[in-house]
């Protein structure tokens, strides 16, 4: 009982999350870091078919990716980026506020 209570509790969460939600490019699992570079430690990897919320934006390493070559990371959670690179935005620039 207890996984299924916290799928609930997790999907509650992302229920409530007013932030838009970017599908990550077709094929890729992508690696998730503690800041906008590679020489941050990896925190998680994600899962195909993933989407993931952007809450801000900042200038970091420059990575080539299926969306192009960019130095802007996408912060989807508390101390976890990811390059913009892989993330459809839909946009060459910022979609959500630049992090302080």
């Amino acid at each position: 009982m207890a996984i299924e209570e916290n799928t609930a509790v997790e999907s509650a969460v992302l229920a409530s999350d007013d932030v838009t939600r970017y599908p990550i490019a077709p094929g890729y699992r992508v690696n998730v870091r503690r800041g906008p570079g590679t020489k941050y430690g990896i925190v998680r990897t994600l899962p195909y078919g993933m989407s993931v919320p952007v809450y801000c934006q900042k200038p970091g390493e420059w990575i080539t990716g299926p969306y192009g070559t960019t130095n802007l990371w996408d912060n989807i959670a508390d101390g976890e980026f990811v390059s913009d690179a892989y993330v459809k935005t839909g946009s060459d620039g910022y979609v959500a506020p630049r992090c302080d």
